[in-house]
Parts: C-alpha cells; structure tokens; sequence
C-alpha cells in the first residue's frame, strides 16, 4: 500500500532517539508530525527505503519480493543462484575436470537467476519493483545483465567497476530502471557524462560509502576506507552542483548506502539532498532472507571489533566478519600470497571474477575462493563461512524481526512491541 502513497505523514505519540556519527537525534513529543519524500523511480513512486543486494544468495527472490510487495525496491544479487535450487545443484554440484563444466554451471546460474526474479515478482504481488544486482567484475557480467533484462527486472544495479557499457547492453529495454554504484563524485561525473555520450542517463545512483558499507567496496585500497572525499556530506552537494551544471537538476535521484539505520538517518540524508537509502545487512538479518538462520545469527551478534577490512580475491577491499575461517585466512595470509602461481585451477569449476587473485595467481591480492567461502556463509557454517557486513549497529540489536517491521522503524520511527518491552 505503500508505494501508492505520494508522501508520508507520519502521527506519532512517542519518541526515538537515533545515534548518528556520534550525534544523538532525538524526535519527540505529542503527534509529532514527519514527511519523508518518496523515491520515484521510472515513473513509479517507491518508499525511500532501497534493499542491497548481497550474494551468494543472501538476497534472492524470497527477500527482494519481501522489499518490493512493502513497497520498496527489493534486490536480487545475481551470483551463483543455482545454490537456492537443488535440481540445479544435483546438476552442476559434481562437476570438477569436464571440458564442458564451466558452460553448464553457467547456464544453470541463469537459469536460477531467472527463477529468482520470477519468485521476487510474483511475492511482490504488483508491488514496488525488483532489481538485480550484478557486478561489474564477474567474468559473465554481459550474460547476467541480459538474463536479468529478458527475465523481466524492473532495475539493474551495478557495482565492482564502472559500469561504462551498460547503456549499450540495455539498449533494448528502455523501460529497465540502470542504476550504478559509485562512491564519490569524480566517479559520478565520468559515468554521467560517459552515458550521456551514449543517450541515456542512469535512472537512479547509489553512493555508497566504503567506511560504513558491507562486501566489497569502492575504494583503491583499505588505506582509502577512510578518505574525507567519501563522506555523504562532501559527496552529496558536490554531486548535485553537478547536476546543476549540467542541466540535470532533479532529473538523477541519488540513493545512499552505508552505516544508515534509523528513521532520523533518512531525514538527515534527504535534508542533503539524497532521495532514498539502502540497507544491506539490516535487510539480511530479516526473517525473510534467503539465507540459513545462524547466517543471521553471525551478523546480528558480531561487535565493532569482530568486524574487520581486507582485501578480497577481486583486488577490492572489503568487510566482514571475523569468524574462525576469515581469522585463520588472515593469519596465513602472507604464506598464501607468497605462494601464489599463474593458472590455478578453479575451484569451483568456472570463473566467477574476471580477476581472481587464486586462479590467476595474483599475490598482491586475496588468496582464497569467493564463491565457495559465501556458499558455506548462505549455509550458515560458521567455521568455513565468509561473513559479509556493514559497519553500523542494526535497528534491532541482535533481534531478527521481519522485513515490515524494519520498514515501520525506517519509515515511522517505531519498534516491535515485543523488542520494546525488551529493551526496557
């Protein structure tokens, strides 16, 4: 019902306080009144609150079509998806030394993704729109983006990389929502100005900042995490000068993500000119996310200092969560990156990276696989697992409450009953 609204008023007979970069925000008093802008999105109205994409499986159908029938944008993360489907699985799972192994995992990978968006728009009921998140350095990048537009997403967003060519591949569907990643606004101005060359502008874009962020991130280096040149507060009005300059105004909605996590964060967002959020590990600890309870377990319950940077096998930086797997890797790390060859098989019997630091013996970078270290996260093992996550607290601590009850403390400022009583 949401996403037929043209604005939010909100009455409210309570309070809420929400920490924000060390300041405390407070919003209280007798039927308070609030308006949030909504994000309009290829002619659609959508609530301000975008979900991330996290993969492997993390945000598949069950959870992007949560988002959407909220009213919201749910997304999809495009990689390995045959992983949610066991026929495809019992299909590809034993392939190892076939010559024709790599060509029949990715047709069954296309195949999920296909299955997943299907899942996503039918649970959505008619309801917001549901994206695909695909990046930019996997191998099958072209092939995930032309699945996910004949499948029928109502978005693509793209990270990992400038995404300089998607104009080109989604020629033919005018009516798909292109949304970027970018981090800062150097980035922002190639792309746009890039695109614009081509005819297109991106529908919407995400900035997202790499010291608060989750997964992978878009910096050259951990070092970088840290740079001024990212806070929302530099970004956001250098951005929209730009826009201004170029005649843009009002024409690119910009959605931000990292560290965001109460209603007072979106208010403060919007009020620099932001249209929308996105959340990624608030959403994955969701009763609706696609993956294995102790997944969200690990993340609900990690410290600040159980979080940690490094650099992964794509040559990014990322953050995750220091199980007893990433401990060990990180201990041994040196060892592993001293030894690193040309040509390592695979591990998982197709490219998942166009640059992988194990397969293409790249000691400068990670030394593990990806795939298989997210698969045992999505299965929840928490001793082999690779455990992505932002950096910010959670709405609910360690509770994991549903996707409509993460919308209502987002967009009202209101906590679950039970959680309340809790916290008293």
């Amino acid at each position: 019902m949401f996403g037929r609204l043209p604005l939010f008023w909100y009455m409210m007979d309570n309070s809420f306080t929400c920490n924000v970069d060390d300041v405390s925000i407070s919003v209280s008093g007798l039927r308070t009144q609030l308006v949030l802008r909504m994000l309009q999105l290829k002619g659609r109205t959508l609530i301000p609150v975008v979900q991330g994409g996290m993969g492997v499986g993390i945000s598949a159908g069950g959870l992007a079509g949560a988002v959407a029938r909220a009213g919201g944008l749910g997304t999809i993360s495009s990689v390995d998806l045959r992983r949610l489907h066991p026929d495809l699985m019992q299909r590809t799972g034993h392939l190892d030394k076939e010559p024709d192994a790599r060509e029949i995992i990715e047709a069954a990978n296309l195949e999920g993704l296909d299955r997943e968006i299907v899942r996503a728009k039918k649970l959505a009921l008619g309801h917001g729109m549901v994206a695909v998140n695909i990046m930019k350095a996997l191998s099958q990048y072209q092939g995930y983006v032309q699945q996910a537009l004949v499948s029928g997403a109502d978005a693509l967003v793209v990270g990992a990389g400038l995404p300089l060519d998607l104009p080109e591949l989604a020629r033919d569907f005018p009516n798909t929502a292109l949304i970027p990643i970018l981090s800062d606004a150097r980035g922002v101005q190639l792309l746009v100005r890039k695109w614009e060359k081509r005819g297109r502008l991106p529908d919407a874009i995400v900035i997202e900042h790499p010291r608060l962020a989750g997964g992978h991130l878009g910096a050259a280096n951990v070092a970088d995490l840290q740079d001024p040149r990212f806070d929302f507060e530099v970004v956001l009005p250098q951005v929209l000068a730009f826009f201004q300059a170029q005649g843009l105004e009002g024409k690119i909605p910009l959605i931000v993500a990292g560290g965001i996590s109460c209603h007072a964060d979106i208010v403060r967002l919007q009020a620099l000119g932001a249209s929308a959020v996105q959340m990624g590990t608030a959403f994955a600890v969701t009763q609706e996310c696609d993956a294995a309870p102790a997944f969200k377990r690990v993340l609900a319950q990690a410290k600040p200092k159980d979080i940690v940077e490094f650099v992964s096998v794509s040559g990014l930086p990322a953050r995750a969560v220091r199980t007893p797997w990433l401990n060990k890797y990180l201990r041994i790390e040196p060892k592993l990156k001293a030894a690193a060859h040309l040509k390592k098989k695979c591990n998982m019997s197709f490219d998942c990276l166009a640059h992988c630091g194990l397969r293409d013996g790249d000691g400068s970078i990670g030394q593990f696989c990806i795939d298989q270290q997210l698969g045992h996260a999505l299965d929840g093992d928490v001793h082999k697992g690779l455990f992505f996550r932002g950096a910010g607290a959670l709405p609910f601590g360690e509770e994991i409450r549903s996707v409509q009850e993460l919308m209502d403390w987002m967009l009202v400022g209101t906590k679950p009953q039970v959680l309340e009583e809790a916290l008293l």
